[in-house]
């Protein structure tokens, strides 16, 4: 589990929603002590992840990551750590945040392929 990229994700819905760490923890049903302890990349129990993830309306796949990432081997998917951060902001609708997935998606793909390119 990316613990930074649901940290992340958490802070700026709460934010957004003008919610207090602990209000957040009493709307999720979820410790404070959990949420402070995933600040410091402590991974929460499955009933808290699924707490977070279903407050977040973003499926828990999100945050899923390979064991070579866990390890710093691997960085997560430029958007897919992006997208839970774009879906949280209330500026955006959702058809901003899939426009939004599709260019910067685009873009990634666009530098992996020169990086790859060049290193041929």
């Amino acid at each position: 589990m990316n613990v930074q990229a649901l940290h992340a994700a958490l802070d700026a819905a709460r934010t957004e929603k003008g919610l207090s760490w602990r209000q957040l923890a009493k709307e999720l049903g979820v410790s404070a002590s959990t949420i402070s302890r995933m600040a410091n990349g402590l991974k929460p129990d499955v009933t808290a992840f699924a707490a977070m993830t279903t407050w977040l309306r973003l499926p828990a796949e999100t945050f899923y990551v390979t064991s070579g990432m866990e390890t710093g081997q691997e960085e997560p998917e430029l958007v897919a750590s992006l997208v839970p951060l774009l879906r949280a902001r209330s500026d955006l609708s959702a058809d901003d945040v899939t426009y939004l997935e599709e260019v910067i998606g685009a873009a990634a793909r666009r530098f992996r392929a020169e990086r790859e390119s060049r290193s041929s």
